[in-house]
Formats: C-alpha cells, structure tokens, sequence
C-alpha cells in the first residue's frame, strides 16, 4: 500500500494545505494540482512578458519550506506547477535546493505545449475542431494565446522509475498526477484497464483538495468539525486497484460516503465514459463502504480502452469586459437597486454604446439563482437590509467598455439615494479569455521526460 496525498486543488488554494500534508502523518506521495484552463493562457500572457516566468511560483515557495522533510521523510512529488514553462519551474527549484545545500533530482514532463506548431497542424488537416461546435480551429487562430496538450499519467510514471524526487510538468491532467505513482509503484501496464480505471477515480476523488473531506460539502456542512483545521485528502492505494480515501488524524473536516460522492458528482460528464489519456472509466461500477471514521474504500471499479486522441486545451481572446458594482441600503433597497440599473442603461443607450451582451445581478435579492422564483416576495422586499446592483458588460470594442466604466460613479450623485461602494474607483476593463476544447490524435504529439541532474 502507498499513500498519495493532494495539497492543491487550483492554483490559488490553501498555502499550508501541502506543508500541512508533509508534516502531519505519513505518506508517500505529495501531488499538487495548480492548473485550469483559464490558468494556462495566464501563464502564456507571463512568459511572454518574461522568459523566465510562466509557471505557478506559489510551487516553488512551498518547496523552500518543506524540502528538508521531504527528503527526511523520503516523499516523492509531483505537480503540475510548471504551466507553460516546466523549464524555468524546474531551475528554480534546484536553486533552492542548491540555496539549502540538498542534492535532489527533477524531472520535467513537457511536450505539451503546442502554440508554436498550430500552422503545421492546419497546413496538415488536422483541423483542431472545437470539440462543441465543430468550427475549425482556423477560424480564431489569429486570437490564440495558448495550446497544451492532456498528457497523461505514464510520462510521470516514467520520470519517476529514473528516479525523481520531485516532477514537474505541464498539462497533465489532474487524474494523472495521481495515478502515476500507482503506475510506477504497482508495476500496471497501459492495457490495464480496470485498475487504470480506479487510478484514475482516486486521483479525481482527491483532485480538488478538501472538497472530498467536508469542504464546500452540501451535506450536513454546518455539522462538520473544525473545518479551520480541516485536512486534506489521501489516497491509501494497493496494488489490485482497491484504494480507500482518508486524511491525516487530527485534522478537521470530515470523509464520508456523501462527502465523497458530491466529488464524484464534480466534471464527471457521463458516468460511463469519463475520458483520459490514460483509459476510459465506468464511474457506474463504483462500489464505496464507510470503512472506518474518516476512511471510504472504493472497489469493483471497470475501465476500458483509452481513446487514439489527446484532448486540446486552447484558449484564445475573445473581446473584452469590465463588471462594476454599487450597494443600495434599507429603505427600498431592492427597489432603487432597479432602478439605478434602468438609469444606467438608459444613458447607455443616449450615448450610442452598443455591448455584445450587458448582464446585471441584484446581489442580496436574486443573484444567486437569477429566475423569477427567486424575486424576493412582496412582504420581504421592503426589509431587505442592502442590495448590490451588479453590471457587467462584454465587447470587441474596448472604447466601448472603457466609457460604461465612467458611467457607474456619477449615480451616487445623480441616481438613488442612500448608496455606497463606489470608493474603490471605476471598474477595470478586461481582456476575455475563451476556451477552445479540441481532439488531436496520440501520434502528432510526444511527451518530453528530462531528468536534472542529466543522466549519465
């Protein structure tokens, strides 16, 4: 049995979630999962700007504190923290290391990133059609910022079997990061299905941190303990792909069937088809038991045959957008909230501003659901307490939604009384970043495995 901890499920979560990991209990294993799709054309933005960036730095931070136990307590890691530059993650990496005199060895996993061979792909036929649309990829190719490949967990398996102590890599999917120890560990082959299959559960049962331990659990959430300490997740995997799922003892949150299932629940898509590099699992052929506090077994699970195609992540830009915001107080809250957005939209219009879409939200009365069931009734109306009159505007023409943003001051003056929230200036007009889901098949693309120090 080994034991794979997540300390990350986006880049942004917990900064002690990992060290927390590392120190609390026994494991093998650290993975950290930083990316999204939105997150890679971020990275893309700042690798041009710098050569040197375009990776997730929160990584290398929690690196320089934990290095020491890592090598201490023999844990192996691995991240998808080099975004759109595995390279320069993995320099700076070693420099800690080389900063705190410990000799490590880590791998990059790269090949991913496919922005600089588009033009070759479309002058071939292979057309890179959106996967939900069917348009060819060249009908938005002068837009692109970013394009990265799915790999899967057998680069990182590979990186490990050399003998790295950490492994970066690029776009791997969040499944993959920990399966491969289990491909590694238990010697599974690529035709192995069902327990590729059940790999592949684990790793996306843990995928997003405390979300399988109590975190942001629709079950009972007010009765799960000490979430301000609450622990993240671990696999406890063996070799026949049985796994159960557990955290650190002491440690808050709660596992449970129910707060595991509200995972499973998470960017499944159909239940017998959940799709990776790796296989295709049957999420219908789960079988879990509440084993012990804290502790759920998974087993029976089946898989089948991977697909001939990696998925495509491309993102690309899509106009531009800017979202301001004003908060309208007791009395009739609701009711000047209203009609600061038809004042609004109405010296919009005077000025000739034509959107692509322009979207409001009464926050505090409708936000959430945004349907005429959730109109507050007639009798609450007049004692809502504040109301947040929320806009947003999208377009091709920045001009455009530079001037909507020069437009939401001037109501604390010239619109309804009694409103605040203006001091923070006016809104910041955005790029839009889209995403482009696309298929590309296994043979125009090779993962890039590098150890460092280089082998010999």
């Amino acid at each position: 049995m080994i034991r794979i901890a997540n300390g990350q499920g986006f880049w942004g979560d917990s900064l002690e979630a990992p060290v927390e990991q590392v120190r609390r209990g026994p494991i093998d294993y650290l993975t950290l999962d930083y990316l999204a799709e939105i997150t890679m054309s971020i990275l893309q933005k700042q690798r041009s700007r710098d050569p040197r960036t375009g990776y997730a730095r929160d990584f290398v931070e929690m690196i320089a504190r934990v290095l020491p136990d890592l090598v201490e307590r023999k844990i192996r890691v691995i991240a998808n923290a080099g975004g759109v530059n595995p390279a320069a993650c993995r320099d700076a990496v070693l420099e800690v290391a080389r900063r705190q005199g410990i000799h490590i060895k880590v791998a990059t996993v790269a090949g991913d990133d496919i922005m600089a061979r588009l033009d070759d792909y479309l002058s071939r036929g292979v057309a890179l059609k959106n996967m939900e649309t069917g348009e060819p990829l060249s009908a938005i190719r002068d837009r692109v910022q970013s394009a990265n490949v799915y790999f899967g967990a057998f680069p990182v398996a590979e990186a490990l079997r050399r003998g790295a102590d950490i492994v970066i890599t690029g776009r791997v999917t969040d499944t993959g990061l920990a399966l491969a120890p289990m491909v590694h560990e238990f010697g599974w082959k690529s035709d192995d299905w069902d327990r590729l299959a059940a790999g592949t559960i684990a790793g996306h049962t843990v995928e997003c941190g405390a979300q399988c331990t109590g975190g942001n659990c629709q079950v009972d959430w007010d009765t799960i303990p000490n979430m301000g300490d609450i622990g993240y997740p671990i696999i406890e995997a063996e070799p026949d792909g049985t796994f159960t799922i557990t955290k650190h003892a002491g440690t808050g949150g709660r596992v449970t069937v129910a707060s595991v299932k509200e995972q499973l629940l998470y960017e499944m898509g159909d239940p017998r088809e959940y799709i990776t590099p790796d296989c295709v699992a049957d999420f219908t052929t789960i079988q879990l038991e509440q084993c012990g506090p804290d502790r759920v077994r998974f087993s029976g699970i089946h898989g089948r045959p991977a697909t001939e195609f990696y998925k495509v992540s491309i993102s690309y830009s899509a106009g531009f957008k800017a979202i301001g915001a004003l908060v309208y107080a007791w009395p009739d809250a609701y009711k000047k909230a209203k009609a600061s957005d038809r004042i609004l939209r109405e010296r919009l219009d005077r000025l000739g501003l034509k959107f692509d879409a322009i979207r409001t939200e009464f926050v505090g009365a409708n936000a959430c659901h945004g349907i005429p069931s959730a109109e507050p009734s007639p009798e609450i109306e007049p004692h809502l307490a504040e109301v947040v009159m929320r806009i947003g505007v999208r377009s091709n023409d920045r001009a455009a939604v530079e001037r909507f943003t020069k437009e939401l001051a001037p109501l604390a003056l010239n619109g309804p009384p009694v409103v605040t929230g203006f001091g923070s200036g006016r809104p910041k007009v955005e790029e839009i970043v889209a995403y482009w889901p696309a298929l590309i098949p296994k043979r125009e693309v090779s993962p890039e495995v590098t150890l460092w120090p280089q082998e010999n």
